[in-house]
């Protein structure tokens, strides 16, 4: 009796296991999703009468090739969890009426100490209107969060993210991405993190939303 019910323990334990780990490989793979959309719409977009939420993957716009070509234009590869091809990318269309007036991207990115979400809100013509971090985990999450520090994004767009190299973590001198300043010395490895988040959240965009020019 006792084998039994320890066998049967043992078999209750694995499947909470896999059922754990089933579901961190599901949330990994899917896109961010605004925690309360109603409300950071009207934050981001106060003049706005409501929203409609898209969801694309690479592998739906163009698979392979497209993916080859995000890479190019990123000048990184996607790795990990937080980049498949298949991951299902949350997209905000921002209305005033039956206008649209704008949009709201997050990604997820590797960050020193987990995972961090850069919302990215924008114009229609690709600029950034506003920068938020969703999530980061840091000791200096805090600094990272400055309303200071997100203002330093407001106005740039792809073709400013175009010359900053992700891997290098520097961007062409006298440019205004280079510009932009670590409010936290001891955070590097997140706030390159941030700008690399932004340059993929922008080329995302740039394919989901904005029509993505070919040969761009």
């Amino acid at each position: 009796m006792r084998k039994t019910m320890r066998k049967a323990g043992s078999e209750v334990l694995a499947l909470i296991i896999c059922l754990g780990a089933s579901c961190w490989l599901l949330w990994a793979a899917v896109g961010c999703e605004l925690n309360d959309p109603d409300r950071d719409v009207r934050r981001f977009f106060p003049e706005s009468t409501g929203y409609k939420t898209m969801y694309a993957s690479v592998k739906q716009q163009g698979g392979e090739p497209r993916l080859a070509r995000i890479q190019i234009r990123l000048g990184d590869t996607f790795k990990g969890l937080y980049e498949t091809i298949d991951t299902p990318y949350s997209m905000y269309q921002i209305l005033r009426g039956t206008e649209i007036i704008g949009y709201i991207h997050g990604v997820n990115q590797k960050g020193q100490y987990g995972g961090i979400q850069v919302f990215l809100a924008l114009d229609r013509q690709g600029l950034i209107r506003h920068f938020y971090f969703q999530k980061v985990t840091n000791r200096s999450a805090k600094l990272l969060r400055d309303p200071a520090f997100a203002a330093q994004f407001v106005g740039l767009s792809l073709q400013d993210f175009d010359q900053y190299d992700v891997n290098a973590g520097s961007a062409k001198p006298g440019s205004r991405v280079a510009a932009i300043r670590n409010p936290a010395p001891d955070a590097e490895f997140d706030f390159r993190a941030a700008l690399r988040a932004t340059k993929k959240n922008l080329i995302l965009c740039d394919i989901f939303l904005l029509g993505d020019i070919p040969g761009k």
